[in-house]
């Protein structure tokens, strides 16, 4: 519908685009390929430093005309500009971080991080569905949204969470509703971590 009245698709991949990657949750992403364009943060899931973006476009002559800065000053080739795709002029070399973390990881290794962070998610919420606690979301990926009890209670039990330091969790609010939220992302979780984080968030919301 929105192709037909001229719109152009955009999908904010963050997150989810990198379910792509794993086979048991490519299924998540299906039918983003009929977007015009996608975006996906590489230092959250692939954990390169902060601010390491990626932006696809299907169009390349739309992306250069977005982004491509002219003025007397610049010398403009014949060749490649590498102005003309990103809103910086100067910068770092971000995807020389992104490219050795895809180089290291490989094909099997992303999907093994992709699936381990999603069986830690899933963990979290069963953990602490257990322990009484309502999860808001269906956790089909790496995202929690737990609530304990009334807003002031989930508000406190956030911020006891962080002075305690096992763990760090923010706070959102989803449909009107006050909630800590788990993001699993780092490819140094393990099992044990999610263990001890359990204790520590059941530990605290008890007090």
């Amino acid at each position: 519908m929105a192709h037909a009245r001229g719109a152009w698709v955009h999908v904010d991949g963050a997150f989810g685009l990198w379910a792509a990657a794993a086979p048991a949750r490519a299924h998540l992403v299906a039918g983003i390929a009929a977007a015009d364009s996608w975006a996906l943060d590489a230092h959250k899931w692939l954990n390169v430093p902060y601010d390491s973006g990626v932006a696809l476009c299907r169009d390349g002559a739309a992306l250069r005309a977005a982004m491509a800065t002219q003025a007397a000053y610049l010398l403009q080739g014949t060749g490649r500009e590498p102005d003309e795709y990103t809103p910086e002029l100067s910068r770092r070399a971000r995807g020389v971080e992104i490219w050795a973390a895809l180089a290291a990881l490989g094909r099997s290794g992303l999907a093994d991080l992709v699936e381990r962070c999603c069986r830690h998610a899933a963990r979290f919420a069963a953990g602490l569905s257990a322990a009484g606690h309502e999860i808001l979301n269906e956790v089909t990926l790496n995202q929690v949204l737990v609530r304990f009890g009334d807003d002031a209670t989930t508000r406190r039990v956030i911020a006891a969470l962080q002075a305690d330091g096992t763990c760090w969790c923010g706070g959102t609010v989803w449909q009107g509703r006050t909630a800590m939220r788990i993001s699993v992302s780092s490819w140094a979780t393990t099992e044990q971590d999610v263990e001890h984080s359990l204790v520590a968030m059941i530990r605290i919301a008890r007090a």
